[in-house]
């Protein structure tokens, strides 16, 4: 049984358009998807989900992907699922702050739907093995 149909991916976008994006490209994947338009919606459910991935943006209102990173890997339910930022900010100070932050991967708007797969199998890949 492929390990991808069992995988439960939380989106975090305050993006609406963004947030149907990505969630329909996981679905149309196999991946079961929980959203969140925000991240404090975003750590609620991540403490009451069992997650085997969590892709964020960076830039929203009240609480940026970089605090929610570090605010989940510090919480012991949820320090082990990994995070994928997914953001517009392209310079390398960006993506070494989110590994900083305890992101596992990082991925640039735009993206192309194989290049966002690509990287949340390899993140789920990561702690399935």
């Amino acid at each position: 049984m492929s390990l991808t149909l069992l995988s439960t991916i939380l989106v975090v976008e305050d993006s609406p358009s963004e947030l149907e994006l990505i969630s329909h490209y996981l679905k149309e994947s196999g991946y079961n998807v929980i959203k969140a338009a925000g991240a404090k919606e975003a750590l609620e459910k991540a403490m009451s989900q069992q997650l085997d991935a969590i892709v964020t943006d960076v830039v929203m209102p009240e609480m940026s992907g970089f605090e929610l990173c570090r605010s989940l890997k510090k919480n012991p339910l949820t320090q082990k699922v990994p995070i994928v930022i997914c953001s517009s900010k392209n310079q390398e100070i960006d993506r070494l702050w989110a590994r900083r932050q305890g992101a596992d991967a990082y991925i640039t708007k735009p993206y192309t739907r194989e290049q966002l797969l690509h990287t949340i199998k390899s993140v789920v890949n990561l702690i399935n093995e």
